[in-house]
């Protein structure tokens, strides 16, 4: 959400951050904090004592990326840091700005700096927008101390902000607000007269104003605009007081509102969540995270592939059933389709969980692909060799001394088919898996022998 600001005069350096709050504005942007004071949240980098509220008193930064979910306070802080500074702020859409206005700005600071000797912070909303060649341009201008970039994203920075950039900011993390937090911001604006909604005689239940913060889902924004809407759509009662119920409340947001992008971090926050609860045997955590993909409109075929691929990976030779049940759930969430596919992948989800684990195969495969792409290639013993070609059998001794396992009792020979008898797989001694250890265990026992004899 963006603010307007005032203008100065050509002849002096525009004022830092002066927001425009006129009247149309919605509540949010109305009530946007002004000081360290008012900022709600983010004690972990705000509190007395930490780094950034030291780095914004003692005015001993140079760029800053702001990184966390919408509605928390990244705009707002920018803004802050600005009037803690007496800084010049400036802001740039990373959606909409281009090469030429970074370089505009660049261009304006330092005229400012040279003529007023007063400093530029450069804010871009939405840094990861931006393309290479656009961050790029800012580097020289850091560089210089030209201005100071504060960016903020709601992508990790280290996979959408170019490595140069990352590397001259102080990147900091902004998490989503507790509940106290938003409902001390619901009552800062049902009592503020000047900016929020002190003037309307309007008051909040306690389970209206839980049931706000609980749905805003950690979203200053989106809390705040609920309430707003919440005073403007309730009719005063007999005494001229609007008070907000619970009813009213729920009438005021229909339906909670996820955060989750289809290709950025709560996409893969979320699913890495959801595959560590499986493999750490929590089946009401992975529940919760598939509930919550589901909920968002995550692709059920994406979720139905990575139960499959957990199946194997975490599972393996503990429960083979396990990629049976992953690989039914997968062919039947294509023929079913949703709702009912809800179904199907929480039944392979409490199957994967509650399985014993075992991650031998995956770990057996990598070791001989590493053994493979790096060690010496081993030609294949020429017992084993293709022996169809009969003349040609017999003229390279093909086949020869290969030993037919079923010939033999119980269906198994000491006959080894690798050279130097590298053991890549390991089996655990989890579920099913231990009596294939224990036979494994046995017939290694007799290639050792038979080596040795």
């Amino acid at each position: 959400m963006s603010d307007d600001f005032f203008a100065s005069p050509p002849s002096e350096p525009p004022r830092a951050g002066a927001a425009v709050h006129h009247a149309g504005a919605p509540l949010a942007s109305r009530m946007r904090p002004r000081t360290l004071e008012e900022y709600v949240g983010q004690q972990h980098i705000l509190a007395e004592g930490k780094l950034l509220r030291r780095a914004v008193q003692a005015d001993r930064f140079s760029s800053l990326i702001l990184y966390g979910p919408p509605g928390v306070g990244k705009t707002t802080l920018a803004h802050i840091i600005s009037q803690e500074t007496k800084s010049r702020f400036v802001t740039l859409s990373g959606v909409e700005s281009s090469v030429a206005d970074i370089r505009k700005e660049a261009e304006n600071a330092g005229h400012h700096l040279r003529l007023y000797n007063k400093t530029t912070i450069l804010f871009v909303d939405e840094i990861h927008r931006f393309n290479k060649a656009q961050q790029d341009v800012l580097l020289p201008h850091l560089e210089r101390g030209t201005l100071r970039f504060i960016g903020a994203t709601t992508h990790n920075p280290f996979f959408y902000v170019n490595s140069p950039l990352v590397s001259r900011s102080q990147v900091f993390t902004l998490e989503p607000l507790g509940l106290p937090d938003l409902e001390a911001l619901m009552d800062r604006a049902l009592g503020d007269v000047e900016r929020g909604l002190g003037g309307m005689h309007a008051r909040i239940e306690p389970d209206a104003r839980l049931h706000l913060a609980t749905i805003a889902d950690g979203d200053a924004r989106r809390c705040l605009n609920a309430l707003e809407l919440a005073v403007l759509s309730t009719q005063p009662d007999a005494a001229g007081e609007i008070v907000i119920t619970l009813n009213a409340a729920e009438e005021s947001v229909q339906q909670k509102t996820v955060v989750y992008d289809g290709d950025g971090d709560a996409h893969y926050d979320t699913i890495s969540a959801f595959i560590k609860s499986m493999r750490a045997s929590d089946p009401d955590a992975a529940l919760y995270w598939l509930a919550k993909m589901l909920y968002a409109g995550e692709d059920i075929r994406f979720i139905a592939r990575r139960i499959v691929i957990a199946a194997s990976e975490d599972i393996g030779m503990a429960d083979s059933n396990a990629l049976r049940v992953a690989v039914a759930a997968q062919q039947a969430v294509e023929f079913i389709g949703m709702p009912e596919a809800r179904i199907i992948l929480a039944h392979a989800t409490i199957y994967n969980a509650t399985a014993p684990k075992s991650n031998r195969s995956y770990t057996a495969i990598d070791a001989a692909l590493d053994d493979v792409k790096n060690g010496r290639t081993l030609p294949v013993p020429k017992h084993l060799r293709d022996a169809h070609h009969k003349k040609a059998a017999k003229e390279f001794g093909h086949g020869e001394g290969y030993m037919y396992p079923h010939n033999y009792e119980g269906g198994f020979v000491s006959q080894r088919c690798l050279e130097g008898g590298k053991q890549y797989y390991d089996p655990t001694a989890n579920g099913l898996e231990a009596r294939v250890k224990e036979r494994l265990d046995h017939w290694r026992k007799l290639w050792e022998e038979q080596a040795e004899s």
